[in-house]
């Protein structure tokens, strides 16, 4: 049950704090509401910059602020940590953990987790990136791969563990394989004795027949040509057929490597199970133009978890600037009908997109504005530093990006978390003992 006193103003719950949740408990912060923030971790994440972590650009600290920090100013607001399991949306109420907590308005921002078109197995092989141990786990597992191949004697074992598959052409596959190419062509290029890094071969597997969708033709080309130019292997109209520990099936032709990285594909919350509600293919719970599921105008989806359809009849997709667009909508929408007042349907105003390659390479799709190479990848980069949370979080992210400009280094390369499958004692000579390139 909620123990907390009820002051007798609407009770206004929010379940999630990534970008929508997180910008609709902002935008209600003097509003005559009583609110409650439900997340299962105490941190906000800027999910765009995960990539950046797994590839040892960046450390989580940079990329995340606890969600008490963020909202410790509002007075309306209280924030519990807890795992929400489901909703009764008929008495107005969140289960979370072993809590009971009762709702006037309920605004859900449940996010999504990977999907692997029906094969949940392959995600023991290929593993994603959306949450910050994802990103940990993946840094741990790229590294350990260079470090095992210092000592392996096998040579098709070794190119194996040189190998890197990115399955997924959208801007996380793109970013990945990226950041990986560089990662292997510049910071490790002198670290190792035995091997050259820069050999390393990074495979970027993509279904469709082009490279980021969402951008105009010239743009996914452009980003196609940039990754080939850092020597990335970009493969499109290609779809994977099978994975397992020691690579992917793509159809006749198999692809051997050691560490599969899958962004390839979603799935939303159960948050239209826990409602009963109508969903798409992937889960998304088919909303209303205000955003609230059919039959409960007091309940209300955005981000991940939410279909909507822009303009052209086409769903949104899911990333930050919609969530956070719903996020606004939702937050003007409770407050308009706490007044007894209303607002029209949500219209979505697509600021424009954004990715970047590497080191000086991006692409950039603004209205009428189309850029890559250079300029687009500074736009990218005050875009993302402009809107991670907190002064702290910016510095760090600019000093780091600078030093990494500057060096060609990776500030954050620990290889960190169990990994019993390591030989320590292999790991503690590789500090050590010298070797002679090209020598197993």
């Amino acid at each position: 049950m909620n123990d907390k006193p009820h002051t007798g103003r609407p009770r206004v719950v929010i379940v999630g704090a990534g970008f929508g949740g997180l910008t609709v408990a902002k935008a209600l912060a003097k509003a005559p509401v009583e609110l409650t923030v439900i997340d299962q971790r105490n941190y906000h994440l800027f999910q765009p910059l995960l990539y950046q972590v797994a590839t040892a650009a960046l450390s989580p600290a940079d990329i995340a602020s606890p969600i008490r920090t963020i909202l410790r100013g509002q007075r309306n607001t209280s924030v519990m940590l807890a795992k929400a399991t489901g909703v009764d949306p008929a008495s107005g109420a969140v289960m979370a953990d072993d809590r009971r907590i009762p709702f006037d308005y309920l605004v859900l921002a449940t996010g999504a987790r990977h999907a692997y078109f029906g094969h949940d197995d392959w995600e023991a092989f290929a593993k994603g990136i959306k949450t910050i141990d994802d990103a940990t786990g993946l840094r741990r597992r790229i590294l350990l791969a260079f470090e095992r191949a210092e000592f392996e004697t096998d040579p098709e074992e070794r190119r194996r563990l040189l190998t890197f598959a990115v399955v997924g052409g959208g801007a996380t596959g793109v970013e990945m394989a990226g950041a990986i190419a560089e990662l292997a062509g510049k910071a490790l290029a002198t670290d190792f004795r035995s091997i050259d890094p820069t050999q390393a071969r990074v495979v970027l597997v993509e279904a469709g027949p082009r490279l980021l969708p969402v951008f105009e033709e010239h743009l996914s080309e452009a980003a196609q040509r940039s990754l080939e130019e850092l020597g990335v292997d970009v493969q499109v109209s290609t779809s994977v057929t099978a994975c397992d520990e020691n690579g992917v099936s793509l159809g006749d032709r198999r692809i051997e490597a050691r560490t599969v990285v899958w962004a390839a594909g979603m799935q939303a919350s159960l948050a239209g199970q826990w409602l009963g509600a109508e969903t798409d293919r992937v889960g998304r719970v088919r909303v209303a133009p205000d955003l609230s599921v059919p039959g409960y105008p007091n309940v209300f989806v955005i981000g991940d978890t939410a279909h909507v359809l822009d303009m052209d009849g086409t769903p949104l997709p899911g990333v930050a600037p919609v969530a956070k667009q719903e996020g606004k909508y939702v937050a003007r929408l409770i407050e308009a009908r706490v007044a007894g007042g209303d607002l029209p349907s949500f219209r979505y105003r697509n600021p424009g997109s954004l990715a970047t390659i590497g080191r000086k390479k991006a692409v950039a799709q603004f209205r009428r504005l189309r850029l890559s190479g250079y300029p687009a990848w500074w736009f990218w980069s005050v875009a993302h530093i402009y809107f991670l949370i907190g002064f702290r979080n910016r510095l760090a992210v600019a000093m780091n990006w600078a030093w990494t400009y500057v060096s060609f280094q990776r500030g954050t390369r620990l290889i960190t978390g169990p990994d019993p499958g390591l030989d320590q004692d292999v790991l503690r000579t590789s500090i050590t003992k010298p070797h002679l390139k090209g020598v197993a």
